[in-house]
């Protein structure tokens, strides 16, 4: 593989972590997921690859850290609320989040609450944030549309903040998105990509925030623009 610094749309050096999630196509919804660590070499596979699970709708393009040169996948419609897609582009990880804290986690960990929300209601102040209510407070009176952050499926047992539409927040542009256990392993989501759980604890453990690593996502093309093509 080339080195790490030949091709513009290679992640600035401080980003040494990477989650490649692709699929065959703008409208799939499953597809799989690499994890990549930079190396003097360049960037390296690290593990076997997972089966995941996109949204219901396929793919739309997101807001995050997208380089210049990374130009829109054709006909691909633009992420909003509710749409059913998985987000397209470059995403910085953020919180782990689960019902109990996994073994070995080096990134920001948030345990979960029957009063911790996420505001998905694009004309609340609060959209697309996590917001705990005070016992008893009635999230319904607050907001017209929200995610219980503590489910009884199991889905959020663990899961990943994926850093799209944070920075800034633009009412409708898409809320909620997460890593996170998938429902079934043929289960479409509403917009997160999902997993078996034991390989969502394996990629959480492996995960190192001094890495800054980031979540690339989208179809087929994009492992192609890497160095030395598919990684």
């Amino acid at each position: 593989m080339a080195a790490p610094d030949s091709h513009p749309l290679t992640p600035p050096a401080h980003h040494r972590q990477a989650l490649l999630a692709t699929a065959g196509s703008a409208n799939a919804t499953r597809g799989e997921l690499v994890r990549l660590e930079l190396t003097p070499m360049g960037w390296a596979r690290r593990g076997a690859p997972v089966p995941v699970c996109f949204g219901a709708c396929g793919f739309g393009w997101g807001d995050g850290e997208h380089p210049p040169a990374l130009a829109a996948y054709p006909g691909a419609p633009h992420k909003r609320e509710g749409d059913g897609r998985s987000p397209i582009g470059w995403y910085r990880l953020g919180t782990v989040f689960g019902t109990q804290a996994p073994p070995g986690c080096r990134m920001p960990y948030r345990p979960t609450t029957p009063r911790d929300f996420w505001v998905d209601d694009p004309r609340a102040p609060d959209y697309n944030r996590w917001v705990t209510l005070p016992d008893g407070a009635d999230p319904s009176a607050r907001w017209a549309s929200f995610e219980r952050m503590r489910r009884d499926d199991g889905q959020y047992r663990l899961g990943v903040v994926v850093e799209h539409n944070t920075g800034p927040v633009t009412p409708g542009h898409g809320s909620a998105i997460f890593l996170h256990v998938h429902k079934a392993p043929d289960h479409p989501t509403h917009g997160c990509t999902a997993m078996d759980y034991a390989a969502l604890l394996e990629i959480v453990q492996w995960l190192d925030p001094e890495a800054a690593p980031l979540l690339i996502q989208g179809p087929s093309p994009l492992p192609e623009q890497w160095p030395g093509g598919r990684p």
